[in-house]
């Protein structure tokens, strides 16, 4: 079936590049049912492979076609850009196979003009494909990183003013890689030792996360949503950074908590697990369908102490005013922590969101601080690395809520040492801890 994987990765990407599409969505809706894995992967491969690089291998067409880029059909530079993946970056595929194959593509989905075009290019930059020559890396700092790693100039610009040259192209590198599958325990069912051992007895191999308590890092996780140990509610998948945030609110039982922004439930079910199912988290969201999936998620977790609720975390809710032990803003972000799994996320962010995003956070943050008891706990978290998105958002909050004060966590974190450089909060890093980007701050109020 490898011949009609690439008709379809060629759909996702039109679906993508063309439609503003999630891959992730994208990907899911388009996979044939009864697929094999081997056909699976190469889709993914293919889809993610793209996208990732997508910059560097239009730098390749620019530098090889006589067309403009403006002027190739959607279509075809999709169709281009799959056979300029295969060609340089997969080297099991034959580069005979790459090409012929993109130009039967490109005969079923263009004009009859294009299949010689695509023949033409292809072929060319298989022959020329090791003499491919980058912009200078000491002359133009930014364009080679942007080229080289295929990250927008102006989040390469921001990186490099933020953490500095080799910082940056270290993240590149880590952005561009694949991450491995984490998943949490459940520990209200079964303890991490027990189910690491199950699943190794299933020739799954998997090992303890560094950093959480709960986590296991899973290095062949083909079809492990078809398990009985999840359809049992054994486990849950979540990234071992986000797994990091209930942690470190280290709710006790008989507790209220209140989150703000639940969906999808990853952290509301953690904090469940924390508390030992023993007091009441009341989970918001903005939208009905993600509140549903909190329920679904929680039902098969085993979790009864969550009351759902449909809520803009924007307006303030009188009936909960200073009512909190705790309380989770796990606000709306940039997601530029994510992008080694959504590469997608490069290319439809602008430098001008963050101011956007930014203003937003802080809002939803002094709202539901008002919710937050004496001497309780408000922890804010997201998956990005902009600061200003993170810390100086939270000095921002400090400097206008004197009432609160951030509180220290590092006895709460495996080898916490490695990650927290500063008391009160957390930046990780892909390059630096081998998570998902992430920022986590505790505050506590006076």
């Amino acid at each position: 079936m490898a011949n009609n994987s690439r008709e379809i990765a060629l759909k996702i990407l039109n679906e993508v590049n063309e439609e503003n599409a999630y891959s992730n969505i994208s990907i899911n809706r388009n996979m044939p049912k009864g697929i094999n894995d081997l056909d699976s992967s190469l889709i993914r491969e293919l889809v993610y492979g793209v996208l990732e690089n997508k910059i560097y291998i239009d730098y390749v067409i620019k530098n090889f076609s006589t067309v403009r880029l403006k002027k190739i059909a959607p279509v075809v530079m999709n169709i281009l850009r799959l056979g300029i993946y295969q060609l340089i970056f997969m080297d099991r595929i034959p580069d005979s196979a790459a090409v012929n194959e993109s130009v039967k593509l490109s005969k079923k989905y263009s004009h009859r003009g294009s299949q010689g075009f695509v023949n033409g290019l292809l072929r060319n930059i298989s022959r020329n494909k090791d003499n491919i020559k980058l912009p200078n890396k000491n002359k133009e700092k930014v364009k080679y990183l942007s080229v080289k790693y295929s990250h927008p100039e102006w989040m390469i610009e921001r990186w490099i003013k933020e953490y500095g040259f080799e910082f940056t192209e270290s993240l590149c590198i880590a952005n561009n890689s694949t991450p491995k599958l984490n998943i949490r325990v459940n520990t209200l069912k079964i303890d991490r030792d027990t189910l690491v051992n199950i699943l190794n007895q299933k020739n799954i191999d998997c090992k303890k996360t560094r950093y959480s308590t709960d986590g296991i890092i899973v290095e062949n996780p083909i079809n492990i949503t078809e398990l009985d140990e999840f359809k049992k509610g054994l486990f849950q998948i979540q990234d071992e950074s986000s797994m990091l945030v209930s942690q470190i609110m280290d709710p006790k039982e008989g507790s209220l908590v209140i989150d703000i922004c639940s969906a999808p439930g990853g952290k509301t079910t953690h904090i469940a697990q924390k508390m030992n199912n023993k007091g009441k988290i009341i989970a918001r969201d903005i939208y009905e369908h993600k509140i549903k999936l909190v329920k679904e998620n929680s039902e098969r977790l085993g979790i009864n102490i969550i009351q759902y609720e449909q809520f803009n975390a924007l307006d303030l809710d009188e009936s909960l005013i200073g009512k909190a032990d705790y309380c989770l803003v796990d606000a709306p972000c940039s997601g530029l922590g994510l992008i080694r799994r959504k590469p997608d996320i490069k290319w439809n962010k602008e430098s001008s969101d963050i101011e956007g995003i930014s203003e937003l956070q802080y809002n939803i943050l002094q709202s539901a601080s008002k919710y937050v008891k004496s001497n309780g706990v408000l922890v804010y978290s997201t998956c990005t690395i902009e600061k200003d998105e993170n810390i100086n958002l939270i000095n921002k909050f400090l400097r206008d809520n004197e009432n609160f004060e951030l509180a220290n966590f590092n006895d709460l974190i495996d080898n916490s040492e490695e990650i927290i450089k500063e008391t009160g909060y957390l930046e990780l890093y892909p390059n630096i801890s081998g998570t998902d980007g992430f920022f986590i701050a505790k505050l506590l109020k006076k």
